[in-house]
């Protein structure tokens, strides 16, 4: 049976850091109301709402422009609920999806039209039902100029990170930390192999979830070393993510988005390196115009 999420913090607080203008969270997720956007029977977890409308009073409170939706694991492949929010509100989200094994191009050119701008693959210790690396898709999706998105489990990037090189995408984004352990600190084998795969100048990182890399509860303080070194390594390739509404903290204490949203001062001193994370970084990833 699939246990249910806790629900996100309603009350997002303001936050204390200056916030540039035109800035995006690149990742959070949207679910509900369920009698018209059902779970998958495969998903783990079934959640509460977590509206469009929820996700914009947090966006708005933050002080940002814009947000990704990825397609939530909850729903499997089936990314119609994030193709209803992008239609329902162009101007404040652009899409990820978690797609089937085959898409025709003229599927991916409905969806670059509709304002997605990414596929997400994931480690094949995640989830049975979510897609693992399709090259060929990888191909197609490079001939929109999107990004392919990868969530490794674990330390897993290092067997995974020659496969990913491998494929033709110039433009590879690693979602939360890469999901190295941050209780091992920038020694360990796999934050080493990040840092490598940053060389290739094709990799991105999310700066997001530092919960799903850290144990406990907010600051998340082992994230710090990890996100100051790669903000070091390429800030020119680092973008910042909430994962909103932060599924799967069963057992832990829900973080404010707003004291979230503020950790990104103490990764990034600068404000310069911020504004670069916040606003132009993400708009390389995301704010390409359709194609025709």
């Amino acid at each position: 049976m699939p246990y249910v999420t806790p629900p996100f913090d309603p009350n997002p607080r303001k936050p204390a850091m200056d916030v540039p203008p035109g800035g995006w969270d690149c990742q959070i997720h949207l679910f509900g109301p369920a009698d018209k956007w059902p779970f998958d029977p495969e998903s783990p977890y079934v959640s509460g709402e977590a509206l469009p409308e929820h996700a914009i009073h947090m966006l708005d409170t933050l002080g940002l422009r814009k947000a990704v939706v990825v397609s939530g694991g909850g729903y499997g492949r089936d990314y119609s609920y994030m193709l209803d929010a992008l239609k329902r509100f162009p101007d404040r989200f652009a899409g990820v999806i978690l797609p089937p094994d085959e898409l025709s191009d003229e599927e991916l050119l409905r969806l670059d039209r509709a304002g997605v701008r990414g596929v997400r693959f994931v480690s094949a210790k995640r989830a049975s039902n979510l897609p693992q690396i399709l090259p060929d898709m990888a191909a197609q999706v490079e001939n929109l100029g999107w990004p392919v998105h990868f969530y490794p489990h674990g330390e897993d990037i290092v067997s995974y990170a020659d496969k990913l090189l491998a494929l033709p995408n110039k433009k590879i984004v690693l979602d939360h930390f890469a999901s190295v352990p941050a209780d091992k600190g920038v020694d360990q084998p796999a934050f080493k192999t990040v840092l490598k795969m940053l060389d290739t100048g094709r990799v991105w990182i999310k700066l997001s979830g530092p919960m799903r890399c850290a144990k406990g509860d907010m600051p998340y303080a082992a994230v710090t070393p990890i996100a100051r070194a790669l903000i070091r390594h390429a800030p020119e390739r680092m973008v910042w993510g909430s994962d909103w509404p932060h599924v799967n903290m069963v057992g832990r204490a829900m973080p404010n988005d707003g004291d979230l949203f503020d950790l990104l001062s103490d990764w990034a001193p600068d404000a310069e390196d911020r504004k670069r994370i916040l606003v132009s970084n993400a708009d390389a990833l995301y704010g390409a115009p359709a194609h025709n």
